[in-house]
């Protein structure tokens, strides 16, 4: 008899979370381990592994029980960097860097976390990027105040990362509103003590947040009073990306 769409639908989920378990760049797992992970029964999860092993999604030394990651990934990561032109962000994201004396990233979302692709908080030896929560970073702030669609209640919890944070959904849901009158965000130790973040939006042609881009320093280097002037260099940049990264019907009909 074959499967459902249940069923069927069931089989994809857990594999995409099979291979989620390699996303913290860990060593290599074996069937136990994804079965602790995951809560499945171990052989389970050793079948799971070995369907997407047979995709090329995951590998095996020869003689070796445990997991990694598998040429199919790298490739449809690899493609998927470069048909959205991430590989051209670097020198203006660079640029940005030297002028602001900043940490300078770049984020699009990745469910409830922002996600950063390119800049300075990409690991060099992994080339991972940061994942972030998006109520409680400049970045997160800036893709739910220009989301398609920002329902609030997806977040689930939002936890206090500092003293500094927001957590409650309504004072959320103000800080967006004026964070898109102000066509910026700030992060001002809500994540991190001692650290201020601004960040704006690279917007496509509806208004949507295509991605997000953060300059990060003390308070000390980014102050109150020169924020304009790190706004100013924020969004001259962003204004370049979405140039870079946006295919000409999908920019802003002022760009």
């Amino acid at each position: 008899m074959p499967p459902t769409p249940e069923q069927g639908s069931q089989a994809v989920r857990r594999a995409l979370a099979v291979l989620h378990c390699f996303r913290d760049g860990g060593p290599s797992l074996g069937a136990s381990e994804l079965a602790r992970r995951l809560g499945l029964s171990t052989s389970t999860a050793h079948r799971l592994a070995q369907a997407l092993a047979a995709s090329g999604f995951l590998e095996q030394d020869p003689g070796d029980s445990r997991y990694r990651l598998g040429p199919s990934v790298a490739e449809l990561g690899q493609l998927a960097f470069h048909q959205r032109g991430l590989h051209r962000a670097a020198p203006e994201l660079d640029l940005l860097a030297r002028t602001t004396g900043a940490t300078v990233d770049l984020a699009l979302r990745g469910g409830n976390e922002a996600l950063i692709l390119v800049g300075d908080s990409v690991r060099p030896g992994t080339g991972l990027g940061l994942r972030r929560p998006l109520h409680s970073t400049a970045l997160g702030k800036v893709l739910l105040a220009w989301a398609p669609h920002a329902d609030l209640r997806e977040l689930g919890p939002l936890p206090a990362l500092t003293p500094r944070t927001i957590v409650d959904p309504d004072e959320l849901r103000t800080e967006l509103s004026r964070v898109r009158e102000d066509g910026y965000a700030v992060n001002d130790g809500e994540s991190e003590a001692g650290v201020r973040t601004l960040a704006v939006p690279v917007l496509d042609h509806c208004d949507h947040a295509r991605y997000a881009l953060a300059v990060r320093a003390t308070p000390e280097l980014i102050t109150i009073r020169r924020l304009d002037w790190y706004l100013a260099q924020t969004a001259a940049c962003a204004r370049a990306l979405e140039i870079l990264l946006l295919p000409p019907d999908e920019r802003r009909r002022s760009i």
